[in-house]
């Protein structure tokens, strides 16, 4: 296996997570809940992120580089909020909620950048500067198109149940449905694929480039 490459995809992913969990902990605070705050998870550190959702972190990611042999990772944290809070103030935690997924478009517009600007092939620029941009590129759209399914327990949900809260009834009742669950995962593990891939080859074709 290509060691570098595993430990690149590891490495992208811990950052591009933290990111994503600390944006929620920060607008959950800016909005007035300060669970996440006072669990540790409003840092850019990623070892409380780690230590709080280990297997999402640590476990899943370590298996999905075993299985694809180094080619492929993935994984999950999660910020904890007050669903109190989120019932008086739907609107807040619908920004909460959207904060994960825009700050993983954020990483990507600025591994974008690099691609665009820096890590040209007619500037002679080091090909690890463009390994690594593009590693943050692909993991941070994932991430994003991957958060805003609107299917619990994924961030779109939480965005359309702030923005529309009578929707609310529509997932409670769904989720009471035995094994509903784990037909939604494989639901989304299917699906996935179908909605990343036309977002990633359309990003990657405003590139002046091909690569």
């Amino acid at each position: 296996m290509d060691w570098e490459a595993i430990i690149l995809l590891y490495v992208t992913l811990i950052i591009s997570l933290t990111f994503h969990e600390a944006a929620h902990a920060l607008f959950a605070f800016l909005g007035g809940d300060r669970t996440a705050y006072y669990g540790g998870q409003m840092t850019l550190n990623p070892i409380p992120h780690m230590q709080r959702e280990p297997f999402g972190t640590i476990v899943l990611p370590l298996l999905a580089l075993l299985l694809s042999q180094g080619s492929w990772c993935f994984g999950y944290a999660h910020a904890p909020v007050d669903p109190h809070w989120a019932a008086r103030h739907p609107k807040r935690a619908a920004l909460m909620s959207a904060a994960g997924p825009l700050s993983n478009t954020l990483l990507a517009a600025i591994a974008f950048a690099v691609l665009y600007f820096i890590a040209r092939p007619d500037t002679g620029t080091e090909e690890a500067i463009h390994r690594i941009a593009h590693v943050f590129l692909m993991l941070n759209l994932l991430l994003a198109v991957f958060n805003l399914i609107p299917l619990p327990p994924l961030d779109g949900t939480g965005v359309v149940t702030g923005l529309v809260p009578k929707s609310q009834h529509f997932y409670d009742s769904l989720m009471r449905i035995p094994y509903m669950g784990i037909v939604i995962f494989v639901a989304i593990i299917n699906f996935l694929p179908e909605l990343f891939g036309p977002v990633y080859y359309e990003v990657r074709s405003w590139l002046p480039y091909p690569y």
